[in-house]
Protein backbone atom coordinates (compact mmCIF):
# COMPACT_ATOMS: atom_id res chain seq x y z
CA UNK A 1 0.00 0.00 0.00
CA UNK A 2 2.58 2.53 1.28
CA UNK A 3 4.33 2.16 -2.46
CA UNK A 4 1.34 2.77 -4.13
CA UNK A 5 1.31 5.99 -2.27
CA UNK A 6 4.51 6.82 -2.87
CA UNK A 7 4.35 6.47 -6.51
CA UNK A 8 0.85 8.08 -6.53
CA UNK A 9 2.81 11.04 -4.83
CA UNK A 10 5.93 11.21 -7.79
CA UNK A 11 3.27 11.04 -10.33
CA UNK A 12 1.01 13.98 -9.13
CA UNK A 13 4.00 16.23 -8.44
CA UNK A 14 4.44 19.48 -9.89
CA UNK A 15 7.85 18.06 -11.77
CA UNK A 16 5.75 15.09 -13.54
CA UNK A 17 4.34 18.15 -15.28
CA UNK A 18 7.63 20.18 -15.68
CA UNK A 19 9.67 17.57 -17.36
CA UNK A 20 7.56 16.66 -20.60
CA UNK A 21 6.64 20.10 -21.28
CA UNK A 22 10.34 21.36 -20.71
CA UNK A 23 10.88 19.08 -23.50
CA UNK A 24 8.77 19.74 -25.52
CA UNK A 25 9.93 23.77 -25.00
CA UNK A 26 13.05 22.26 -26.26
CA UNK A 27 11.87 21.60 -29.67
CA UNK A 28 9.85 24.58 -29.88
CA UNK A 29 13.03 26.87 -29.42
CA UNK A 30 14.99 24.42 -31.92
CA UNK A 31 12.38 24.67 -34.49
CA UNK A 32 12.52 28.59 -33.87
CA UNK A 33 16.39 28.32 -34.86
CA UNK A 34 15.73 26.69 -37.65
CA UNK A 35 13.20 29.29 -38.84
CA UNK A 36 15.40 32.26 -38.57
CA UNK A 37 18.31 30.59 -39.63
CA UNK A 38 15.65 30.13 -43.39
CA UNK A 39 14.55 33.78 -42.70
CA UNK A 40 17.78 35.07 -42.86
CA UNK A 41 19.02 34.19 -46.08
CA UNK A 42 15.93 36.67 -47.07
CA UNK A 43 15.95 39.49 -44.26
CA UNK A 44 19.44 39.36 -43.07
CA UNK A 45 21.03 38.26 -39.72
CA UNK A 46 19.46 38.69 -36.64
CA UNK A 47 20.44 37.41 -32.70
CA UNK A 48 17.20 35.73 -32.18
CA UNK A 49 18.71 32.01 -32.94
CA UNK A 50 21.25 32.71 -30.25
CA UNK A 51 18.50 34.06 -27.84
CA UNK A 52 16.50 31.03 -28.50
CA UNK A 53 19.11 28.78 -27.86
CA UNK A 54 19.82 30.41 -24.83
CA UNK A 55 16.34 29.70 -23.79
CA UNK A 56 16.00 25.95 -24.80
CA UNK A 57 19.68 25.43 -22.21
CA UNK A 58 16.71 26.94 -19.67
CA UNK A 59 14.55 24.52 -20.15
CA UNK A 60 16.88 21.97 -20.63
CA UNK A 61 17.97 23.08 -16.75
CA UNK A 62 14.06 23.00 -15.80
CA UNK A 63 13.16 19.56 -17.24
CA UNK A 64 16.98 18.12 -15.62
CA UNK A 65 16.13 19.76 -12.39
CA UNK A 66 12.64 18.14 -12.44
CA UNK A 67 13.95 14.67 -13.01
CA UNK A 68 15.96 15.24 -9.98
CA UNK A 69 13.31 15.93 -8.35
CA UNK A 70 11.21 13.01 -9.21
CA UNK A 71 14.16 11.03 -8.76
CA UNK A 72 15.35 12.01 -5.34
CA UNK A 73 12.06 11.50 -4.49
CA UNK A 74 12.56 9.92 -1.31
CA UNK A 75 14.06 12.50 0.13
CA UNK A 76 11.65 15.23 0.87
CA UNK A 77 13.48 17.79 1.60
CA UNK A 78 15.85 17.97 -1.16
CA UNK A 79 13.08 16.64 -4.25
CA UNK A 80 10.88 19.95 -2.65
CA UNK A 81 13.55 22.72 -3.24
CA UNK A 82 14.85 21.06 -6.58
CA UNK A 83 11.26 20.80 -7.84
CA UNK A 84 10.86 24.82 -6.84
CA UNK A 85 14.10 25.96 -9.26
CA UNK A 86 12.52 23.50 -12.10
CA UNK A 87 9.29 25.57 -11.23
CA UNK A 88 11.35 28.98 -11.12
CA UNK A 89 13.59 28.05 -13.97
CA UNK A 90 10.82 26.97 -16.59
CA UNK A 91 8.53 30.03 -15.43
CA UNK A 92 11.59 32.49 -16.74
CA UNK A 93 12.29 30.41 -19.86
CA UNK A 94 8.19 30.64 -20.87
CA UNK A 95 8.24 34.47 -20.28
CA UNK A 96 11.72 34.79 -21.93
CA UNK A 97 11.01 32.65 -24.90
CA UNK A 98 7.55 34.93 -25.44
CA UNK A 99 9.90 37.94 -25.05
CA UNK A 100 12.09 36.67 -27.57
CA UNK A 101 9.12 35.34 -30.24
CA UNK A 102 7.67 39.53 -29.64
CA UNK A 103 10.43 41.27 -30.42
CA UNK A 104 11.39 39.03 -33.41
CA UNK A 105 7.67 39.54 -34.87
CA UNK A 106 8.24 42.99 -34.36
CA UNK A 107 12.24 42.97 -36.21
CA UNK A 108 13.83 44.31 -32.76
CA UNK A 109 16.25 41.79 -32.66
Amino acid sequence: MSNRIAVRTRSDSLSSHILPVSGTMIGVCTTLIGLVKLAASRHGASHVDEYAALVAVMFLASAMASYLSIRWSYRAQLSIRIERLADIIFLCGLVSITLVATLFAYQVI
